[in-house]
């Protein structure tokens, strides 16, 4: 759940750090990703307050913290590289809410968690999309490889352990 609030707040970012040159749609995504973000925060947070929980402050997750120190800052590629961070964040989620969907026993949980497996999916690929738009397909397949590749790492060093999207 925090996880949807930090997405929407990267929604944000992103829509901040627009290309160099004007790319049509990008404010529209942008806003219509952190909008889905917020949307499904606040489903969240109502599930989780039902059940007798709360949101809480802090969150660390050393996953997304990892990938974010592959973003190339202040080069001509942070841009793509924080469109690629952000789609292997949406990849990972999908996954995880496909299998919390599928063993979730509680039918209001996982038709929640089919909905967000289908909403972070359209993100993973505005995402790419994106990223196709701004640099030519050869660097974009070049770099989302070697996104692919440090990912395979940073998910290899991962402590062993039961989680959704955190070590925590």
């Amino acid at each position: 759940m925090f996880l949807e609030k930090k997405a929407a707040n990267n929604a944000m970012d992103l829509l901040t750090h627009w290309p160099n040159e004007w790319l049509p749609g990008w404010v529209e995504t942008m806003t219509s990703v952190a909008r889905d973000e917020a949307a499904h925060l606040a489903q969240a947070t109502r599930l989780l307050m039902k059940r007798g929980g709360r949101l809480t402050r802090i969150h660390k997750n050393p996953y997304a913290n990892a990938l974010r120190l592959l973003v190339r800052k202040g080069t001509e590629g942070e841009t793509i590289d924080r469109l690629f961070v952000s789609a292997l964040i949406e990849a990972r989620s999908c996954e995880r809410f496909a299998a919390l969907a599928t063993a979730s026993s509680d039918p209001e949980l996982a038709a929640f968690y089919k909905a967000l497996f289908s909403s972070e999916f359209g993100h993973y690929k505005v995402f790419l999309r994106l990223a196709n738009k701004i640099a030519s397909k050869a660097q974009v397949e070049v770099r989302w490889q070697e996104m692919l590749a440090a990912e395979a790492r940073i998910l290899a060093e991962q402590p062993p352990g039961s989680r959704i999207h955190s070590g925590y």
